[in-house]
């Protein structure tokens, strides 16, 4: 089963403040995304495209447009573990 997600809030940098229904809380960034999938090419260059974030109504996904989404398992497994002190784990 796909993890769902609970919220995200977009960050500096092209960076995803995400959080799941289990309590796990990342950062995702999307940076290296925007690098090699050109359709993601776009939060570039349409200005205010990355703050339009959304989950999608299943919650296993962020979207941006029809174009640009994200699963949820991705994030999940590749995000950045978030303290509650607003910094990156280490671990």
């Amino acid at each position: 089963m796909l993890p769902r997600i609970k919220d995200v809030t977009p960050m500096p940098e092209y960076q995803l403040h995400v959080v799941f229904d289990d309590g796990k809380s990342v950062i995702y960034d999307v940076t290296e995304d925007i690098r090699q999938i050109e359709s993601y090419r776009d939060l570039l260059s349409i200005h205010g495209l990355f703050d339009q974030v959304s989950v999608d109504q299943s919650r296993t996904c962020v979207y941006w447009n029809d174009d640009i989404d994200l699963p949820s398992d991705t994030i999940y497994e590749y995000g950045t573990p978030w303290t509650r002190s607003g910094c990156p784990s280490a671990s």
